[in-house]
């Protein structure tokens, strides 16, 4: 959709990363058909080198900032290093949605 192509294009362009995943889970919440409102990012760049976990992800944030104030909902950040993907590239898996109207229907 063009949300997850914004967010892809304005990640490439500040990160030049080595390895990028952009992955709508709208579909994980209750949320209309083919939303495009909670996705989870995967970025491996030499930008993170030297910087905290925290200033990684704030990175990210400033960069989606425009999405995160107006319609994205939801966003799971996964930041690394290349040196440090290299080790571990395990992502883990985003929780099933617990909120909501789901939460409601299943009383």
């Amino acid at each position: 959709g063009a949300i997850q192509t914004t967010i892809e294009s304005k990640l490439v362009t500040r990160f030049e990363p080595s390895h990028l995943d952009v992955i709508n889970e709208s579909y994980m919440h209750s949320v209309p058909k083919d939303s495009e409102t909670h996705f989870k990012v995967v970025v491996v760049s030499d930008k993170f080198v030297g910087k905290s976990l925290l200033e990684q992800h704030r990175m990210v944030q400033d960069t989606l900032q425009e999405q995160l104030s107006g319609g994205v909902h939801a966003l799971s950040i996964k930041t690394s290093t290349p040196a440090s993907w290299a080790k571990n590239s395990t992502v883990p898996q985003s929780p099933a949605c617990l909120g909501g109207m789901k939460k409601e229907q299943q009383s």
